[in-house]
């Protein structure tokens, strides 16, 4: 064999040997592509019927249990104490996101928590209190309830139901803050160290969509409360014009 003929050859094998690299590699990148997706599809997705099913169940649970007539496993929100992490104990209604939207509230606001409905910040008071009632839900993924925050006006009516009562809450504006800004769920909002004089509440949830750079804050204060046996007034929760 001459030394022109085994040059070429081993040129040969090289280039079937980095062509061998090259198709592996590629494979490689076309499977990492496709876990990519299914990571996505499972994230924006699948996350949100985890979420939704979760919280139906919640819903019906609290639903039986404010329409017992005896003893109920629901929390009493307006006892002091009465709160259990993890639990649901009422369920916020917003007529701007459209007609019967609601989330069950429950205690706490771990992942876990959040994964099926909202979460009431622990240190803050209870629904209808004076102080400032916080809680905070998902943007863009499991059940992504507060997706539509933004669109809440001043004057924008929410509603705490909880087996004792109603409490009507108007929005009176947005705030975007930082995630270490906890001042906004203090007892008065951004003022901490001041005594509330009135029940204010207060929603947060990640900003922007798909990012948990910032913080996005509605507050609202309480404008009226019905005691269940008084019972809601349907015009309340009417779908505001526009929504």
């Amino acid at each position: 064999m001459t030394v022109a003929a085994a040059a070429s050859r081993a040129s040969r094998r090289r280039r079937i040997r980095l062509w061998g690299v090259v198709g592996v590699l590629g494979e490689l990148t076309v499977t990492l592509g496709v876990l990519l997706l299914l990571f996505a599809a499972w994230e924006l997705w699948w996350t949100d019927v985890e979420a939704n099913r979760a919280a139906g169940k919640e819903t019906s649970s609290l639903v039986q249990g404010f329409e017992a007539t005896g003893p109920s496993a629901i929390p009493d929100a307006k006892a002091p104490g009465g709160l259990i992490e993890g639990k649901a104990f009422a369920l916020l209604h917003v007529p701007r996101f459209g007609e019967g939207w609601s989330r069950p509230i429950l205690e706490g606001t771990t992942h876990d928590i959040l994964q099926s409905g909202l979460g009431h910040y622990a240190e803050t008071v209870g629904p209808g209190a004076v102080g400032n009632f916080a809680v905070a839900g998902h943007r863009t993924t499991w059940g992504r309830p507060f997706h539509d925050v933004e669109n809440l006006i001043d004057g924008d009516t929410i509603v705490v139901e909880t087996r004792t009562a109603y409490d009507v809450y108007a929005v009176t504006g947005h705030e975007i803050v930082a995630p270490t800004d906890v001042d906004v769920v203090a007892p008065v909002p951004d003022q901490p160290g001041v005594a509330p004089t009135e029940a204010m509440l207060t929603l947060t949830t990640c900003h922007p969509k798909y990012s948990a750079r910032q913080r996005y804050v509605v507050h609202a204060k309480l404008v009226k409360t019905y005691t269940r046996a008084e019972g809601l007034p349907a015009s309340v929760l009417a779908v505001p014009g526009g929504a």
